[in-house]
């Protein structure tokens, strides 16, 4: 600590290794507290320690780092343990803004956005309470500074143009000469290497962990049970199964946020809003059978969509793949939470189902024309995706985007599986769709055919658009039957359920690999 104390005001560059470390490991620190992958955490991790001139080795599993940097002079090994893991879509978004302005601000290249001045923006801008409009800002200021770029290279041509003419001297042509105009001109102020100080690189980053969440528990309630409403849905519920739902995984994610704010304990916070849930979901039900319709009285499944706002969705998939970038350490250890919460999440509902004798034997066919059938899952998978991605905490837009591509790849599996297609097979080919869009939108954003301040993280729009295909039925009926004891059919419940969980991330990958080289490569 003395030696980062003594480094606090000095150019990042010119500090020690001790005050380069603390900057590397926090940032990956704080990518690892939004719930990415290691091989996100160590690619992050090196984009900060290349400007500095510094290695490292980096062990990430799923709630601590172990870090190794040396400069070629001394060497330092960090090691940082989180209390806990979760989910934050905004912070791994904010950190690879953060990512580009440390490493343009020590004269290196962009590699996040195309466009450095978004970036630059942003992170400045951080402290003040419009931040989120800074891109915006960015995007406005990086117009005005092309037009005015033109204008001036244009200017210095003609004057070129007419000065080599005076000479006797013929001006090139062509993409060449543009190009030399460019490089020749004196220095940019956008291209200039400003540096910042060890002081500065924390402030910023102490922004971006003090960040408060987006929404409001009222407004995470909400978009939860407009996600299990949909889920339920795309299962094959009716309007008393998505009512069920609604009503259910509303209240139980809002005690949810609410209890996750005094720290206590996630898989008995997991047990404890499951059980509410199920318990609201067949109150409600029960209630409309006694009261509306008698009808309700028989849907007893509709309480599994209830539960399936605590989906580990997030871990699960970025632990498939760390498994396919050969890190099975971390893959395993986030499999292993992921298999606690689906656990306890289980058992809570297997508890009620017992105590208020439930036995849920799937959902009724609606017997909708396939047209509307279509175009009713694409709603829904729309609102589900967008409900998921509210409770990772992503910005409006993100969530948009993440609907849109989600909307697109349920719909496909969900069409795909009923003409025939084994369940493991679409949500492969589901995974595969989402994550070939997620990677034609970020490079649509790079190439300027969409607005810059639409790019986001690939992973902050996959994860969210494949979480409505986890077969939270299948896991749930594996539980239900092993509870009775009925160990063949809770086997094949299983089975069928891991099938179609292992084809998620492998799907995932496949995509990263036909469009990432550093995928398809190992190197």
């Amino acid at each position: 600590m003395e030696d980062i104390e003594r480094d606090w005001d000095k150019p990042v560059t010119e500090a020690g290794i001790a005050a380069k470390a603390s900057v590397i490991v926090r940032v990956g620190m704080l990518d690892l507290s939004a719930g990415t992958g290691s091989f996100r955490v160590r690619e992050m991790m090196h984009r900060i320690a290349y400007p500095l001139g510094v290695h490292v080795r980096a062990d990430v599993n799923l709630t601590d780092i172990e870090a190794a940097c040396t400069d070629g002079r001394d060497r330092i090994t960090e090691v940082v343990d989180l209390p806990t893991t979760g989910v934050n879509t905004e912070r791994i978004w904010l950190l690879e803004h953060f990512a580009d302005w440390f490493n343009v601000n020590l004269g290196t290249g962009s590699m996040y956005h195309a466009k450095p001045d978004i970036s630059e923006e942003l992170v400045e801008h951080l402290d003040s309470p419009d931040a989120r409009q800074s891109i915006m800002r960015a995007v406005e200021k990086d117009r005005e500074a092309k037009r005015a770029q033109a204008e001036r290279l244009a200017k210095e041509a003609a004057d070129a143009a007419a000065e080599s003419t005076k000479h006797g001297h013929k001006p090139p042509k062509g993409e060449y000469a543009e190009h030399f105009d460019y490089v020749s001109s004196p220095h940019d102020e956008t291209s200039a290497s400003h540096g910042i100080t060890v002081r500065q690189a924390h402030e910023r980053l102490d922004l971006i962990e003090r960040r408060k969440p987006l929404y409001a528990p009222w407004f995470s309630g909400l978009a939860s049970a407009l996600a299990c409403a949909a889920f339920v849905f795309l299962l094959g519920g009716g309007i008393y199964d998505m009512v069920g739902a609604f009503i259910g995984a509303g209240l139980g994610q809002w005690l949810r946020r609410r209890l996750f704010a005094h720290h206590l304990n996630q898989f008995f916070v997991t047990f404890v809003c499951v059980a509410v849930a199920a318990l609201a979901c067949t109150g409600v039900l029960r209630a409309i059978g006694w009261f509306v319709d008698p009808v309700a009285l028989e849907h007893d499944t509709a309480y599994i969509g209830a539960m399936l706002f605590v989906i580990p969705g997030f871990p699960l998939i970025t632990g498939g793949l760390d498994m396919a970038k050969i890190d099975f350490p971390s893959g395993i250890q986030r499999i292993c939470y992921v298999l606690c919460i689906i656990l306890m999440a289980t058992l809570a509902g297997w508890a009620v189902a017992l105590i208020v004798h439930l036995n849920p034997e799937g959902f009724e066919p609606l017997g909708l024309d396939p047209a509307v059938n279509c175009l009713l899952r694409f709603v829904a998978a729309f609102v589900g995706v967008w409900g998921f991605s509210v409770l990772f905490n992503s910005p409006q837009r993100m969530c948009f985007v993440a609907a849109f591509i989600g909307a697109i790849t349920d719909t496909f599996r969900l069409e795909i599986v009923d003409m025939g297609m084994p369940a493991e097979g679409g949500a492969f080919l589901g995974a595969l769709l989402a994550g070939l869009l997620a990677s034609a939108w970020r490079s649509s954003v790079r190439r300027g055919w969409l607005p810059p301040h639409l790019g986001y993280p690939r992973i902050c729009l996959t994860v969210p658009s494949i979480v409505i295909m986890v077969p939270g039925m299948y896991m749930y009926q594996a539980m239900f039957h092993l509870g009775q004891f009925d160990t063949q059919l809770a086997l094949d419940w299983a089975f069928r359920a891991f099938m179609v969980i292992v084809c998620l991330p492998i799907g995932l990958a496949m995509a990263r690999v036909i469009t990432d080289k550093s995928w398809r490569y190992d190197i």
